[in-house]
């Protein structure tokens, strides 16, 4: 995988892609796929990701990250236990039909 910058002469917006290599058997030699992740600002020279239709970039919730960790940290605990439960009912239930 490799970023490239390519400059539009006719906007004068430089897209930013990310490049991925393969090799196209039917045609005999490498190619690649590129997907387009954002341009360039032109004032301050950072890329403005975008989703690829344009559409803009797409944007999230104003949530703290720190936040949204700790929820999904509870709600991936609280599946485990939920499947630990199931393992064990599971269990009981093979030992009750192999007895």
């Amino acid at each position: 995988m490799a970023i490239i910058k390519q400059f539009d002469k006719r906007t004068g917006i430089t897209y930013v892609y990310d490049s991925k290599s393969y090799y196209d058997k039917e045609k005999k030699c490498s190619r690649a796929k590129r997907t387009l992740i954002g341009k360039i600002d032109p004032d301050t020279g950072e890329m403005i990701p975008t989703d690829g239709r344009n559409k803009g970039a797409k944007t999230k919730p104003a949530s703290s990250p720190d936040i949204d960790k700790d929820k999904r940290i509870q709600e991936l605990e609280d599946e485990n236990r939920q499947l630990k439960l199931q393992i064990n009912a599971l269990k009981k239930e093979l030992e009750r039909i192999n007895s």
